[in-house]
């Protein structure tokens, strides 16, 4: 792979968004020709708090080579780092070194600290006589403080074969101040011929150096990076980062066949390789076959994140996975996030740190019944004693304003959650907004007409594009627009709104605008 120009990634990605391309050095120039160009897969930024941010970067000068270290040498690098208020890093108001490790595929996690509340800046990364691209992030408020009012896109599934990554670049274009993705941010299968791009591997991955492959080949997208150098990211996993419909240790395939423990090993292997390609706090840190990513994010005032795992800690899934109707999802011993998982939500919606109280997690959420009356067993239909306990414990708890973020089903669907499912005309006690994929699925039909709606009345809005959800968070509403590219068969189609609700502070359910 020919080495990207720095000067590409920085205008590619974020000319959008109205940054500015960093000037280029000599020493620089003349350092290219001795080593090459080590950020083939860009730089991000993610969990920010109030006074610090992390930022990430991962050398490998060929992406793609088998043995997952991507062009690096069997030794430790030094890379520096800065932060700056300007793109021209004319004054510094952080930086530091920090040691790029062989053993952890040379990926670098840094907390960049000290920096003030609710304030945007400018970072990047020197290794090896190269600088990096320019990334932009920004802090939280002050706890006690509103801030800004904050635009929050969230969106999930990108299967590389399936479609070019319009969907990250539309997001990069919207100049959002924090995005979420709720999983599958790869997928772990095997090369498929005749799709619109191809996976490196021609067999589903399973050993670290496959998954440290697989995320570089998934990262050496232009859009993709431009979405990750363009503001902080929150992450969680689905399935596809592991193996897909796994339930904790359960698996639900049988191809490849693994024993017991060579499938603890792959899931050991699949968490050290997510940890070391996204920008996550060292308290995430995969210890062998787990790692802990449920968690909470404060932004200020305005809202509270309660990131959810919805894969490592539920029962497996009930009469055989699939859609059924089926009694055993309703036994109060199933959970779909464990029972530790629940206490940890239920005691933080009962904090009231924020205005809003946003769930992001992976799975439908509201029932969502065929005519048949069957449910899909690997949603909360699977789980449907763990989910009224959660909705229980809000109401009880006096969370006014709940809302639940959801990826996984490559549909866009919006959804009022009730407090009887089997009474339409029962209270509404919160939101649902669930993201089209990346590219998961392909182009889709267009179609808006709501499956199954006599069935399931709550459900207020549906369509079959590949998409992503924008929120713009205030103290008084949170407005969510459904934007969609008409094709990811083709690259550079452009976005378009297809539907938009508010949600009123203190009034639960959504307001078509």
């Amino acid at each position: 792979m020919s080495p990207i120009s720095r000067r590409t990634l920085v205008f590619g990605g974020l000319a959008a968004a109205g940054v500015s391309a960093l000037p280029v050095r000599s020493a620089v120039i003349a350092a290219t020709a001795a080593v090459p160009y080590p950020f083939q897969l860009g730089i991000a930024s993610g969990e920010p708090d109030a006074n610090s941010v992390v930022l990430w970067t991962r050398l490998a000068p060929s992406p793609l080579n088998a043995d997952g270290q991507g062009g690096m040498a069997n030794a430790d690098v030094t890379v520096d780092w800065q932060v700056s208020t300007t793109d021209t890093f004319s004054t510094l108001v952080a930086s530091g070194s920090v040691t790029a490790r062989y053993a952890s595929a040379h990926s670098v996690h840094v907390v960049a600290g000290g920096l003030n509340p609710d304030s945007d800046y400018f970072y990047r990364f020197r290794a090896q006589g190269h600088l990096s691209p320019v990334g932009r992030t920004r802090t939280t408020p002050a706890l006690g403080a509103a801030g800004r009012d904050l635009v929050m896109a969230f969106t999930s599934c990108a299967h590389y074969e399936e479609g070019y990554y319009n969907v990250y670049r539309r997001m990069a274009e919207d100049n959002p101040g924090l995005i979420l993705h709720l999983g599958d941010y790869i997928y772990e299968y095997g090369a498929v011929a005749g799709r619109t791009r191809t996976h490196a591997g021609a067999t589903e991955i399973v050993t670290l150096a496959d998954y440290r492959r697989r995320f570089a080949q998934y990262k050496t997208d232009p859009d993709l990076q431009a979405a990750h150098a363009v503001a902080p990211w929150i992450v969680v996993t689905d399935d596809h980062e592991v193996e897909n419909n796994y339930a904790g240790m359960v698996r639900a395939d049988s191809t490849p066949s693994l024993t017991t423990a060579q499938w603890t090993a792959r899931r050991t292997s699949a968490y050290q390789a997510y940890y070391e390609n996204m920008p996550l706090r060292p308290a995430q840190a995969n210890s062998g076959n787990s790692i802990p990513l449920y968690r909470r994010l404060r932004w200020g005032n305005l809202a509270t994140f309660h990131m959810l795992d919805t894969r490592q800690y539920r029962n497996d899934q009930a009469c055989g996975d699939g859609w059924q109707v089926c009694s055993d999802a309703d036994l109060a011993s199933r959970s779909l996030p464990g029972n530790a998982q629940e206490t940890w939500l239920l005691d933080g919606l009962a904090q009231h740190h924020g205005t809003w109280d946003i769930i992001g997690q992976q799975v439908f959420f509201a029932r969502r019944f065929n005519s048949s009356g069957a449910g899909s067993m690997d949603s909360w239909d699977g789980y449907r004693a763990s989910r009224a306990r959660i909705q229980q414990g809000w109401v009880a708890r006096g969370t006014r304003n709940p809302v639940v973020l959801t990826g996984d089903v490559h549909r866009a669907w919006a959804s009022d959650l009730k407090a009887d499912y089997n009474n339409a005309s029962s209270a509404t006690i919160g939101s649902e907004l669930v993201t089209s994929s990346v590219s998961s699925s392909g182009d889709g039909d267009g179609s808006t007409t709501i499956p199954d709606l006599a069935t399931n009345p709550w459900l207020k809005f549906y369509n079959n594009r590949r998409g992503y959800v924008r929120t713009t968070i205030s103290p008084t509403q949170l407005r969510a627009d459904f934007r969609n590219v008409a094709k990811v068969s083709e690259h550079g189609a452009a976005a378009s709104t297809v539907k938009s609700f508010v949600i009123q502070e203190g009034l639960p359910g959504l307001q078509a605008v």
